[in-house]
């Protein structure tokens, strides 16, 4: 079938990255096309948390004030073992004269400090992905993005890119194919990358609605130990995001909702009655479950980020367990930066006032993708490192193990899970040297 017609670039997926890649690129001048497979925006899961770099790129995107004021501060959290031996310990935030609440997640600074703390985790709102997906959408020009287009197939004619859909169509690229098609993504196959691998460990997650509210006050709770991980956050008044990640072979991806719950309540046995309360009310609509996966880092060593003006980013590029919250801060990260290495490629000769070639031109994008890889080589190795070893230190079994975790790794983990989210990708200027 022939090709309909010719896109610079055509961008694979209409999630966070391929959508905050788009509106990058349309804050530089630059037209894409954005390819989702579905009928409309998805918006899979029930929550997302957004931390200080994740901001910083919606900054840098020109979104990060239409999203403000969707969150409260949270006054505290909770810590303690998911067994009923040891109450958990209440750490309520200090009243700092430069505290401040940054869309989600409470900041503290001091006078003796040069970098932002972060005093809580995360404050999660129902339906945030959503509503991040709709803001980057709706800065999109009309027919941006092209619903109902899977990409199953590419291949190359001469330096174009000919892009199979599965009904048929051919769309041809001159310019740049970014992947950002997720966890299974075609374009990361074709650029050589191997499945992601699957763990034993198991995630299942689920939004709880109280009409007449829920009673909770604005507190993180987590609870750990003997293989196992919870969480539960309020969301607003009347909605409690929960999760429960376990090391266990024993549910299979087809095990029906019934089971499904009844797991999770086993597993959270010993937890205060309130507690237990947010899912026995949780609709069995209402909860997803999922194997973890992750891309073994040293893949990334060896890998082609990009190859041919062919790339990848979000999921993509780096698939990671959920331990520090860091999938779609990073995706955001990856869209920023990647628009801006291609911007600086492609906008160069206007900025120089010179022509080129279009061979010239081909080579100054592939060179500005390769800038792309090289930044996020690194960043995407120590962000799977970081979330594999946190899940794995916090849901290792036995009472020796759980109190070598009490005494001296917790404070670790908090400051790797800081470091982690404490990450500038910079803003979209071009530097035209």
């Amino acid at each position: 079938m022939e090709a309909e017609g010719t896109r610079d670039i055509v961008i694979v997926g209409a999630g966070i990255s391929g959508l905050a890649t788009a509106v990058g690129l349309h804050r530089l001048g630059i037209r894409s096309t954005v390819l989702e497979s579905s009928e409309k925006l998805r918006a899979t899961g029930f929550a997302l948390s957004t931390y200080f770099n994740a901001w910083k790129a919606l900054e840098a995107l020109g979104i990060s004030q239409h999203l403000r004021d969707l969150h409260d501060r949270l006054h505290g959290w909770m810590v303690g073992p998911i067994s009923a031996e040891t109450p958990p310990k209440e750490m309520l935030l200090p009243d700092f004269e430069y505290g401040f609440l940054l869309d989600g997640l409470y900041i503290i600074t001091t006078k003796k400090e040069k970098f932002l703390t972060l005093s809580v985790e995360m404050v999660l709102q129902e339906n945030m992905r959503k509503m991040l997906l709709e803001a980057l959408a709706s800065e999109l020009p009309e027919g941006t993005i092209r619903f109902l287009s899977k990409l199953v197939h590419i291949e190359f004619s001469g330096r174009y890119k000919m892009v199979h859909l599965s009904d048929g169509s051919v769309l041809k690229t001159k310019v740049v194919l970014v992947g950002c098609d997720g966890v299974n993504s075609v374009v990361a196959k074709w650029l050589g990358f191997k499945n992601p691998v699957t763990t034993n460990r198991l995630a299942i997650r689920g939004l709880a609605h109280f009409p007449t509210g829920h009673g909770f006050e604005k507190r993180f709770f987590q609870f750990y130990g003997n293989g196992v991980r919870s969480g539960f956050v309020p969301c607003n008044h009347n909605s409690v995001y929960w999760f429960v990640t376990h090391t266990s072979t024993n549910l299979a991806e087809e095990t029906s909702p019934e089971n499904i719950k009844q797991f999770v309540l086993d597993m959270i046995r010993d937890l205060p009655k309130n507690i237990k309360n947010v899912v026995e009310t949780t609709d069995l609509d209402n909860m997803v479950m999922s194997r973890l996966k992750y891309r073994p880092p040293w893949e990334l060593l060896w890998a082609n980020i990009a190859k041919d003006n062919v790339c990848v980013a979000g999921d993509a590029l780096h698939p990671m367990t959920p331990d520090i919250g860091q999938g779609g801060c990073s995706a955001m990260e990856d869209g920023v930066i990647l628009a801006r290495c291609l911007g600086e490629a492609i906008k160069f000769k206007n900025l120089k006032g010179e022509t080129e070639d279009e061979k010239e031109s081909y080579k100054r994008i592939e060179v500005g993708l390769k800038k792309y890889a090289g930044q996020r080589k690194w960043r995407s190795i120590e962000l799977i490192m970081a979330s594999y070893i946190v899940g794995f230190i916090q849901q290792s079994r036995g009472k020796c193990m759980n109190l070598f975790t009490d005494m001296f790794l917790r404070s670790f983990l908090s400051r790797l899970r800081l470091k982690m989210s404490h990450f500038d990708c910079g803003s979209l200027s071009i530097d035209s040297k």
